[in-house]
């Protein structure tokens, strides 16, 4: 009787040993991470705030800023009185004043809306900029603009100071805002950008810093439902410009274009990081990056990362970063990332290169009589034209066209100056 009784109470047991083994969990809509739940993704084990002191005193051990010369930029990891030299100067981009029906600028305090209503700073020096500056210029855009926004940054000395702009579109929105900086500054830049239902925007960040300044900026990007949203972000100078995007959806059957276009001189440090996350079904991410080095020392880095929840069924994202490096001692840094927390997707991928210049497309164009020289400037404008052309302004496209040529040429006699004086 009792060899019997214990055979039954260990068959019951390994029957619900058995059952609890074969218990699949089932994902819960109101907790889409309650599966799996063990796997964190990056967005999720990286900390937002405001405070400055949420975040650790960056090292180059941390993977946000292992190829960031932390030494050069050590100042934006501080809160600061801002020194005021910044100019800032905001109009239509043909001269003409601001489209009153359709533009509302106005400032605001940094910690009233809709300033700091997108996401929240995900490093340090993002945190300082918001905790140093004291006011956010405000562009609100309704309506389909006549014009685009042409916001100029102007800076006027190297102290230490802060901008903070928020770019704010209504539901069914058309236009366009570009953003030059130029001058000499050491610039923390928070911009803040979100896009209504349906709406259709396109903003232009153009960097063409003097030599010496240095620029650390982070921009949050929320796009709306049905919206589409193009983001291009043009560096052409500076000592070291490291810029950060974090963004989101905000509805199914958005999409998103983030183009990035830069040129690094000798020493320089030109930085971009983009962050994709997918958290609505059905929306689209294109990122495509691509920069060209010139001379010693010149270094840029690309970090892409793409983050598709478990929310997000119907997703499509590429991302994709290429890099010339047109003369030895150049360094490029190029490194995507691709999260997939769902398997019903349309498609997910990236790609990324360093490399020098085509022989056979210079062998090509070298047969055809044209001079090397040449030949190599009309290789980089064929490897930026299709990015500069898919900006769509007209005037900012053929701008950034001639700088190219311009660092070419320049390029060209530092080359040449260097080959006679080792003669």
């Amino acid at each position: 009787m009792t060899d019997a009784t214990n055979s039954e109470t260990t068959n019951e047991q390994t029957a619900a040993e058995v059952a609890a083994e074969l218990n699949i969990p089932v994902a819960d809509l109101n907790d889409p991470y309650a599966v799996p739940a063990l796997m964190p993704s990056s967005a999720d084990k990286a900390p937002r705030s405001f405070s400055p002191d949420d975040f650790a005193e960056p090292t180059r051990k941390q993977d946000d800023w292992r190829y960031t010369p932390i030494d050069r930029i050590e100042e934006f990891f501080d809160v600061f009185k801002p020194s005021g030299e910044t100019i800032v100067e905001v109009g239509a981009i043909d001269g003409t004043e601001l489209d009153a029906d359709n533009v509302r600028l106005y400032q605001t305090r940094i910690d009233e809306a809709p300033s700091g209503t997108v996401s929240k700073p995900t490093d340090r020096a993002a945190a300082v900029e918001w905790t140093s500056g004291t006011t956010a210029t405000v562009v609100e855009l309704t309506g389909e603009l006549r014009s685009p926004v042409l916001v100029k940054v102007k800076g006027a000395g190297l102290g230490l100071d802060a901008f903070h702009l928020v770019i704010k579109a209504d539901d069914r929105a058309h236009g366009d805002v570009i953003v030059e900086h130029e001058g000499k500054a050491r610039l923390a830049e928070g911009v803040e950008i979100t896009t209504g239902k349906d709406s259709h925007i396109s903003t232009t960040f153009v960097q063409e810093w003097d030599p010496e300044s240095k620029h650390v900026g982070n921009h949050r990007i929320h796009v709306g439902e049905g919206a589409s949203l193009r983001h291009s972000v043009v560096t052409l100078g500076g000592d070291v410009v490291r810029l950060r995007m974090d963004q989101d959806f905000g509805g199914p059957q958005s999409e998103l274009n983030m183009l990035g276009i830069y040129f690094v001189d000798p020493g320089q440090h030109i930085e971009n990081r983009t962050m994709v996350v997918h958290n609505h079904p059905e929306c689209k991410s294109r990122v495509v990056y691509k920069g060209a080095l010139d001379g010693k020392g010149a270094h840029s880095t690309w970090v892409g990362n793409a983050l598709i929840q478990p929310t997000a069924p119907g997703t499509d994202s590429y991302e994709l970063n290429r890099n010339l490096v047109l003369t030895p001692g150049a360094i490029a840094d190029s490194e995507p990332n691709l999260e997939i927390e769902n398997g019903n997707i349309i498609g997910a991928g990236h790609a990324s290169s360093v490399g020098r210049f085509d022989d056979e497309e210079l062998f090509y164009l070298q047969s055809r009589g044209i001079p090397e020289t040449e030949a190599r400037k009309l290789v980089v404008r064929g490897f930026f034209a299709e990015l500069i052309e898919e900006i769509g302004i007209p005037s900012i496209s053929e701008h950034l066209m001639n700088v190219i040529d311009r660092r070419l040429a320049r390029g060209e006699s530092a080359a040449m100056a260097a080959v006679l004086e080792e003669k």
